[in-house]
């Protein structure tokens, strides 16, 4: 059996020690700073959550634009198991002018659900941060508790805008949350929403190819429910919907059929006309469940879409987001002072809304198909997903 040689012992100059001693330290306070960030969005104490399951929680703002003091509000909800191991998955809810917090978070997906009267919470025990973890943000500035500081900038909106925010709040976000770079990331959400997530998915996919100039963003594909998606199809789709299912009587719908042309991006004033009336049965039922009954309640989407039909030639618009009173249950919640506490959350001297109307009258619709993204996220080799639900 041979004889095993001493370890020779490697000699360490001076210079490399306090390197090596600079860079840890520097390591750890760098380490420290981002936890410290973290920590300090966790939320504590939420007003009204049940004691069990335990859910990990993070709420607060990220700084999109410096210059014009734009920030954006997010709630992120860890993966119930194994949160090292799970997908990273944003949702956005549309309007334009919903908010992700009082929708996505608060009534659909969200492991929390806003009781009656804005009381107690409750388990959803369908919530999806069962397999993912979920990060819910309140876009574009001005909707819910997202702010900018320039006035100007709420003149400005269009999908492009929103695009370029979010794009920013990710990169930012993902500085706090490192731990969550590497995670496959998928985007998600509804209604609108079918505009914001293709877009802000190929404005990932472009960069991340450009490789030097931006930070990798580790996406896979995007997913969306009841997507606004291409005039035409959506129009055409509400109008035979309506009088299939007797919303509308034949007449209203030939009249429609008649004198709108969906492919034209401006309507005549008789299509403007038609489709004011076909919003005006809309606006007598639940326009996202049409055989519920319809929420009593006077409900921030209900107004938004009798408001819509008001605006003559103006594009007509369905807030995101399935509502039934949930609406209202969500701003009783938000609106309290204890709950913004816990939520970092800050109403800046305004009544917190599950939608903005000013903001839905005000968008500038510019994009009229979305279509030719998907093609190239497929030939990207992105995954898409496209499922329709109440």
């Amino acid at each position: 059996m041979g004889t095993i040689a001493p370890s020779k012992r490697v000699s360490t100059s001076p210079s490399f020690t306090y390197f090596f001693l600079g860079f840890l330290i520097t390591h750890i306070k760098g380490s420290g700073a981002y936890l410290t960030a973290q920590e300090s969005d966790r939320v504590i104490n939420l007003p009204g959550q049940p004691p069990s399951p335990s859910i990990s929680q993070f709420s607060g703002y990220i700084t999109v634009n410096q210059e014009h003091g734009r920030a954006l509000f997010y709630w992120f909800f860890e993966a119930q198991s194994q949160p090292s191991e799970k997908p990273l998955l944003l949702w956005l809810n549309g309007g334009p002018g919903c908010s992700s917090i009082a929708y996505g978070a608060a009534s659909e997906l969200g492991p929390l659900r806003v009781g009656k009267n804005g009381g107690d919470l409750h388990f959803n025990k369908y919530a999806w941060n069962k397999v993912a973890n979920i990060l819910f943000v309140e876009s574009p500035v001005g909707v819910g508790f997202s702010y900018t500081n320039t006035s100007s900038d709420l003149t400005k909106l269009n999908d492009a805008f929103v695009a370029e925010d979010t794009y920013n709040f990710l990169v930012n976000w993902l500085q706090r949350f490192p731990q969550f770079k590497t995670h496959d990331f998928f985007i998600s959400g509804e209604s609108y929403a079918g505009h914001y997530v293709p877009q802000l998915a190929e404005l990932v996919y472009d960069r991340n190819k450009d490789g030097i100039k931006y930070p990798l963003i580790n996406l896979k594909g995007f997913m969306v429910g009841n997507p606004i998606t291409n005039d035409y199809h959506d129009y055409t789709g509400i109008m035979d919907y309506a009088w299939s299912h007797s919303v509308i009587p034949d007449q209203l719908y030939h009249k429609v059929k008649q004198v709108c042309d969906f492919k034209l991006f401006d309507w005549s004033i008789e299509c403007g006309d038609a489709v004011n009336q076909v919003f005006d049965k809309y606006s007598e039922i639940d326009i996202y469940n049409i055989y519920a009954p319809k929420c009593l309640i006077n409900s921030t989407s209900s107004s938004a879409v009798s408001k819509v039909k008001n605006y003559g030639l103006r594009r007509m618009r369905i807030p995101g987001g399935y509502d039934q009173c949930y609406s209202e249950y969500a701003e009783d919640y938000f609106n309290r002072a204890d709950v913004q506490t816990s939520l970092h959350a800050n109403s800046r001297g305004g009544k917190w809304e599950s939608c903005s109307d000013s903001i839905l009258m005000t968008y500038n619709l510019s994009v009229f198909s979305v279509l030719p993204i998907y093609h190239k996220l497929i030939k990207g080799n992105l995954k898409i997903w496209i499922y329709s639900l109440v």
